[in-house]
C-alpha cells in the first residue's frame, strides 16, 4: 500500500483527538462543586456526570473497532469527533443537570467511536520505520492531558469567560473539535474497508442492560433510600451480565463474532491482569473524593484544587517509564511493588486528612501524591504489557479492546463506589471523617488487588506493546 503524503498530518489530527479525550475525562473533576452551587444537583447526579463519560466511552470501546473495520476509519473517527463536540456544544448549554449528564454519556460514547481508530490507523499507515515514533506521539497524549485535564478545568471555572463559569470546561472543545474535524476531511486517507465484521447488537444489548441495572442502583440507592427495588436491580444485573458471558460463549459456538471472545479467558495473564486492573482503577476512584473534600470541606478553589493533584502527574510518567524498562523483566513482583506503593500512598493521605483537619494543604499532599502517581503508572504500566504477554496476533485487538473497556468501567465504578460511601458518611457535613472512611475503603480495595497479583504470571513471557485506546 502507497504511503499517504499527508499521513503526518492526519497522525497530528488524531493525537488531538486523544489529547482532547484524556482532558475531557479529567476536566470536570475539580468543577463539580462550582456545577452543584450553579445548577443545584443532588449528590448522586455529581456522581453521574463524572462517571457517565467513563461509562458511555466503555459501552462503545468494543464495538469501535469493528464499527471501524465495516464502514471506514475515516468515517468512524469523523462521526466520533462530530458527536463529541455536538455533545460538548449541549453540556455547555445545559439548562438543567439531566441534559448534562445525558451530554456526557454522549461524549463518551462519541470518544468510544473515535479513539480506537487511532490505533487502527498508526498500523495501517506507517511502516515499521517510522511506527516507533508515531507510537511515541500517540502515547505522549495521555500523560499530556491528564495533566491539563484538572488544571485547564481549574483555570477555566476560576477564569469565568464571557460569563461562562463551568460552562467553559465544555465550550472549549468546540474549536478544537471542529479543527480535528476539519484535518481528518482534508488529511485521513480513505482506504477500502478491511472487513464486513458483524456487529453483536444482542450481546451489546445485554451488556449495556446490566451494567445499567449495576450501576443506577449504586450511584442513586444511598439517595432513595435503597429501597427494595434498588437491590432487587442490582441482583438482576449480575445475573444478566451472567446470560451475556452466557450468549458469547454460544455465538462463538455457532460460528459468530461475540463482542468478547471467550476464548480469551484461557490465558491466565489476561484474566488476572483484568482482575487487579480492575480493582486498582476502581481504587484510584477515590480522587473523585478528595477533589469534593479540597473544595467543600476546605475551601479550595479549583485551580487550587487542581494543582494539588499536579504531583500525582508527574508520578505517573515516572511510573510509566519504570514499567517500560523493568516490568517484563521483574513480573509480578513489580506490579505487587506498585500496588503496595499505591495503599501507603492513599493510607498516607487518609492519615493526613484526620490529622491536619482544616489545616491540611497541598504541600502536606504532595508527597503522598508523587507515591500515588508513581504506584499507578507502575501497576497500569506493567499490567498492560502483563495482560497481553500470551493473547496470540490473531486475538491481540480483541484483547486490547477488553483491557480498555476494563480500565473505563473500572473508572465508573470507582466514582459510583466512593462517591455513595462518601455522601452515605458525610453526616452532619463532617468532611474529615467521611473523607478519611472512603479513602480506608480504597485502601482495602487496593488489598484486594495485592493479593490478585499471585495469579499473575512470575515473569512474563514475551515483551508486547500495549494498545491503547483512551
Amino acid at each position: 500500500m502507497d504511503k499517504h503524503p499527508l499521513r503526518w498530518w492526519a497522525l497530528a489530527v488524531a493525537v488531538l483527538a486523544v489529547f482532547v479525550d484524556m482532558v475531557d475525562n479529567q476536566i470536570v473533576t475539580v468543577a463539580l462543586p462550582t456545577i452543584q452551587q450553579h445548577l443545584g444537583t443532588g449528590e448522586a447526579a455529581l456522581q453521574w456526570i463524572s462517571a457517565g463519560y467513563a461509562l458511555g466511552f466503555a459501552l462503545t470501546l468494543i464495538t469501535g473497532g469493528r464499527l471501524g473495520d465495516r464502514y471506514g476509519r475515516k468515517a468512524l473517527f469523523v462521526t466520533g469527533m462530530a458527536i463529541f463536540t455536538a455533545s460538548s456544544l449541549v453540556a455547555g448549554i445545559a439548562p438543567n443537570v439531566g441534559v448534562l449528564i445525558a451530554a456526557r454519556v454522549a461524549q463518551g460514547i462519541g470518544s468510544g467511536l473515535m479513539v480506537p481508530q487511532v490505533l487502527s490507523f498508526i498500523h495501517a499507515e506507517f511502516d515499521d520505520t517510522e511506527r516507533p515514533k508515531a507510537m511515541a506521539l500517540f502515547a505522549a497524549a495521555f500523560p499530556l492531558g491528564g495533566l491539563a485535564g484538572p488544571l485547564l478545568g481549574g483555570v477555566l471555572t476560576e477564569a469565568n469567560l464571557f460569563e461562562s463559569g463551568w460552562r467553559a470546561i465544555f465550550l472549549v472543545n468546540l474549536p478544537i473539535g471542529l479543527l480535528a474535524l476539519v484535518g481528518a476531511l482534508v488529511a485521513m486517507p480513505r482506504r477500502p474497508r478491511a472487513a464486513m465484521h458483524r456487529i453483536d447488537q444482542g450481546g451489546l444489548a445485554l451488556l449495556t442492560a446490566g451494567l445499567f441495572a449495576i450501576f443506577y442502583p449504586l450511584v442513586q440507592g444511598r439517595e432513595l433510600g435503597w429501597p427494595a427495588w434498588t437491590i432487587a436491580l442490582l441482583v438482576a444485573g449480575v445475573l444478566v451480565l451472567g446470560l451475556f458471558a452466557y450468549q458469547q460463549r454460544r455465538l462463538a459456538q455457532n460460528g459468530g463474532e461475540p463482542l468478547i471472545a471467550p476464548e480469551l479467558l484461557k490465558y491466565r495473564s489476561l484474566v488476572a491482569g483484568q482482575a487487579v486492573m480492575f480493582c486498582v482503577n476502581t481504587a484510584v476512584g477515590v480522587f473523585f473524593v478528595l477533589t469534593l473534600h479540597l473544595q467543600l470541606g476546605l475551601g479550595f478553589s479549583p485551580l487550587h484544587a487542581a494543582l494539588t493533584f499536579v504531583p500525582a502527574t508527574v508520578g505517573i510518567v515516572v511510573g510509566n517509564v519504570l514499567a517500560m524498562r523493568m516490568a517484563a523483566r521483574i513480573g509480578r513482583a513489580f506490579t505487587a511493588a506498585g500496588i503496595v506503593v499505591l495503599l501507603v500512598s492513599v493510607a498516607a493521605m487518609a492519615g493526613l486528612v484526620v490529622w491536619r483537619g482544616t489545616d491540611l494543604g497541598s504541600l502536606a499532599l504532595a508527597l503522598p501524591a508523587v507515591g500515588l502517581g508513581l504506584g499507578m503508572g507502575t501497576v497500569l504500566g506493567s499490567l498492560m504489557g502483563a495482560s497481553l504477554s500470551e493473547v496470540p496476533a490473531r486475538l491481540a485487538g480483541s484483547a486490547s479492546g477488553l483491557v480498555n473497556t476494563t480500565m473505563q468501567l473500572a473508572t465508573a465504578t470507582g466514582i459510583a463506589l466512593f462517591g455513595t460511601v462518601f455522601f452515605g458518611r458525610l453526616h452532619g457535613g463532617d468532611f474529615t471523617a467521611a473523607t478519611a472512611g472512603t479513602m480506608l475503603v480504597s485502601v482495602g480495595v487496593l488489598v484486594v488487588a495485592l493479593a490478585l497479583t499471585a495469579a499473575l504470571p512470575k515473569v512474563s513471557s514475551a515483551s508486547k506493546v500495549p494498545e491503547f485506546a483512551g
